[in-house]
């Protein structure tokens, strides 16, 4: 397995950064740290849900799919749904 270091931004919010093995880890990691971040910014439940769905949703795909294979090349990944950007490194 290849480590790797997934960084995100959510525009105007919350920046953070993580380093493991597992891709499902990384996933839920940045579910859970943006969620939170969502939680805490006033949304209401409603939008709250329409953030996880059309942003969070789609770059929990990415990194299992294009981000999984971009690291086993040893290559850099990125991509940005709305206001959140997720790029995953390999790890030194």
């Amino acid at each position: 397995m290849t480590m790797f270091k997934m960084t995100w931004a959510l525009a105007g919010e919350h920046a953070d950064e993580w380093t493991g093995f597992g891709y499902g880890e990384a996933g839920r990691t940045l579910r859970d740290r943006v969620g939170a971040a969502v939680a805490a910014s006033g949304m209401s439940s409603e939008a709250q849900e329409h953030f996880r769905t059309t942003f969070i949703t789609p770059l929990l795909k990415g990194i299992a799919t294009e981000g999984y294979d971009a690291m086993q090349a040893g290559r850099q990944w990125s991509k940005a749904a709305g206001p959140l950007l997720v790029v995953l490194t390999p790890a030194a």
